[in-house]
Parts: C-alpha cells; sequence; structure tokens
C-alpha cells in the first residue's frame, strides 16, 4: 500500500509497505528496520516480536545501560531525565496484527521518560508519517508486515 506519492527528500518518510517489505524514500526493505526522520535507515536484527527486548529498545532508542548507583535511592523523589537527544517516543511495527510488550521489555525506556508505542506495522508507519510531520523526535522500529510471532 502507497502511503504518500510524495516525500520531503530530507527526512525519512514511510512511502509505502506490504506483506515482506517496507518502502522509505522509495527504496524497498524486505526486513526489519529503525529510523529516525534524519539520518540512516538501519536493519534491526529483529526477526519475530519474540526477538523484541529491552536491550534492543535501548540500542534502537540510543540510550546505553547506565551503571548503577548505589547512592540513587536517596534521590527516591527525583524523576527519571531523558539522555539528550533520545526520542520522545519510539513506535514500534509489530507486523500485521498489534502484539502489545511485555512492561519488563518497555519499563527502561518508560523510566527515561521515552514513551514506547506498540502497533500493527500499518499503524505505526502512518502514526510515524503524521509525527515526523509535526517536527516530533519519534523513532520507528517496523517489522514487515508477514513477521510478527
Amino acid at each position: 500500500m502507497q502511503l504518500q506519492s510524495e516525500s520531503n527528500p530530507a527526512l525519512n518518510t514511510v512511502t509505502a509497505y506490504g506483506h515482506d517489505y517496507i518502502e522509505i524514500n522509495e527504496v524497498s526493505y524486505g526486513h526489519a528496520v529503525y529510523f529516525a526522520p534524519e539520518g540512516d535507515i538501519n536493519t534491526w536484527s529483529v526477526h519475530v516480536v519474540s526477538d523484541i527486548t529491552a536491550d534492543t529498545l535501548r540500542a534502537i532508542a540510543g540510550i546505553t545501560t547506565a551503571s548503577i548507583d548505589p547512592l540513587a535511592f536517596l534521590n527516591a523523589d527525583a524523576a527519571p531525565q531523558k539522555p539528550a537527544g533520545a526520542p520522545e517516543v519510539l513506535l514500534i511495527g509489530t507486523g500485521n496484527r498489534q502484539h502489545l510488550l511485555p512492561a519488563h521489555v518497555t519499563r527502561p525506556l518508560l523510566e527515561a521518560g521515552i514513551g514506547v508505542e506498540a502497533m500493527s506495522t500499518q499503524a505505526a508507519a502512518r502514526t510515524y508519517n503524521i509525527l515526523m510531520a509535526e517536527g516530533r523526535r519519534v523513532i520507528a522500529a517496523l517489522l514487515p508486515l508477514g513477521e510478527a510471532k
């Protein structure tokens, strides 16, 4: 299905998708990808939803595991700080159907102040294009429609 007839060449835009591909800026990818409005389209090493872990989400959001501060309990009232340059939201396209991600997978990003939304790849592609056009800091991680288990 084609999403947009025109795209801004300066921004990564999902232009179409199908059973075995995702098209970004009119270039077709036959595997899972992740990307932001600017920059490279990256291969995502996830093949099925069950491959998605907290570590894979941290990696695509560009946050590293912080070392544990033994005195952190003293600042229990302090809200977690989002890392500089982190996205506002991470959209996960889970293939042909929506598959919710377990809380232990999304918790590290939510605690860092990054929203995580899992939805079908079709919905994630449309949502990404809207948020990207609004100038929001968003990252999309999309499985092709045929990959979902």
